[in-house]
């Protein structure tokens, strides 16, 4: 089982790969899960694009698309992040690039966890999971 990190037609971004491996252990543990495979492919907008028009039928861009494969407490899964839109979004909430990143990386796990974002209510949960998990990563 491992957590692995690729980019597609894109620079890889600045991230220690074990370091943030460990992170992402540590969180799903929290949540009473272990690590499957998990597969990142940091990519494009228009990359992401083609992945949301052809997999889930929708026509916009996106920082995230999680695909989840768990099985039990077993979390496993395909995780698409733009790192276009990742960029623009921390333009747009004024938070650094790096900040936001980890911020994209761990909202998949927390998808995978079982924490939704659709309604408001659930959204605000997501933040707070977020949240939770940054601070996580700053004590590693």
């Amino acid at each position: 089982m491992a957590i692995t990190f690729d980019a597609e037609n894109i620079d890889f971004p600045k991230i220690k790969k074990r370091a943030t491996a460990n992170w992402i252990k540590s969180v799903a543990e929290n949540y009473g899960k272990q690590t499957g495979d998990i597969s990142y492919l940091f990519c494009t907008d228009e990359k992401i694009l083609e992945v949301n028009r052809q997999y889930l039928q929708h026509d916009f861009y996106t920082d995230i698309i999680t695909f989840d494969y768990s099985e039990g407490d077993r979390i496993s899964g395909d995780i698409f992040i733009s790192l276009d839109t990742v960029l623009s979004n921390s333009i747009r909430y004024d938070t650094g690039f790096t900040e936001e990143l980890y911020r994209v990386i761990i909202h998949g796990v927390l998808h995978l966890c079982g924490i939704n974002d659709k309604s408001e209510a659930e959204a605000e949960e997501m933040r707070k999971a977020e949240e939770a998990a940054l601070a996580m990563r700053g004590s590693m």
